[in-house]
């Protein structure tokens, strides 16, 4: 039997739909909530993201707003505007687009952001708060990740989960993040010594590699749910996932398709992360 394919985008515009009414509520109640994203050079990969994140604010209702910046602005210039950003109360949600040119440090850009604005959820404060279970904004794609395997129907307490990947932005907060839903968790990276062996014995397999097609029908156990969040552009031009997907449907119960599946999930993310970071912050 033929996978499901997961539309990332058609699970994506259901949940937009209760997220307007989310923000209709808090309209009534003198809330907008406010999403401020910094663009910093002319990377067109960054534009088009930025785009799109636009656009689904004005979908939801949420106010949005684009500060565009050259590629020469300074650390200390782009972390005043963070610190503006910070004391604005109309601002929710603050977002600097990565990555960021060489001579920026995105470790102290995403420190100075409020940990109460942080959409993007890769405030130490967040990730701390997640590893150890507490409330907080969760990172964008590893919440997409959880919510499209959750719209399956699985049950994923007690499932086997592998995880391909262990950057701080996919692999080690989705792992986090299925733990929190009692599923037993195996991460496995670039050093992991026979991968097949390990991803054979996966209910649940992420792939966040960054490696095209790295993953075949014979590395996946029959039945299982597969998400790819990779995002590959082959010589052809073509943009490809870490999955072979027209072999791995033929074994796989779910599988997301590249473009098409988590991408649109991760902004919908953010949009639910800007509208919770309203609601706290007018507590």
């Amino acid at each position: 039997m033929a996978a499901t394919i997961l539309y990332g985008k058609e699970i994506a515009k259901d949940i937009r739909e209760q997220l307007a009414g989310e923000v209709a509520e808090l309209k009534q109640n003198g809330i907008v909530p406010g999403l401020t994203v910094v663009l910093v050079g002319d990377d067109p990969a960054s534009h088009s993201y930025v785009r799109g994140k636009a656009r689904g604010c004005e979908e939801v209702g949420i106010r949005s707003e684009i500060i565009y910046k050259d590629a020469s602005i300074t650390e200390k210039e782009l972390l005043e505007i963070v610190y503006q950003l910070n004391e604005n109360p109309n601002v929710h949600g603050i977002l600097v687009q990565l990555p960021l040119p060489a001579h920026i440090s995105e470790k102290a850009v995403i420190e100075a952001i409020s940990s109460e604005k942080d959409v993007d959820g890769f405030h130490p404060v967040n990730v701390g708060n997640m590893m150890i279970g507490y409330d907080s904004l969760l990172p964008c794609t590893a919440n997409g990740v959880v919510e499209l395997i959750k719209r399956t129907g699985m049950t994923i307490e007690g499932k086997h989960a592998v995880v391909i990947g262990r950057s701080n932005i996919v692999g080690k907060p989705v792992s986090y993040l299925l733990q929190r839903e009692n599923a037993t968790v195996t991460m496995c990276h670039s050093r992991t010594v026979d991968l097949p062996s390990y991803t054979r014995q996966a209910d649940i397999l992420i792939v966040a590699a960054g490696k095209a097609h790295m993953i075949g029908k014979e590395d996946v156990k029959p039945g299982a749910v597969v998400i790819d969040v990779g995002v590959n552009r082959i010589e052809s031009g073509k943009l490809v996932g870490d999955v072979r997907f027209d072999e791995v449907k033929e074994v796989a119960s779910y599988l997301t398709p590249v473009p098409g599946g988590v991408g649109p999930m991760t902004i919908t993310m953010l949009l639910k992360n800007t509208i919770e970071a309203a609601r706290n912050l007018a507590r």
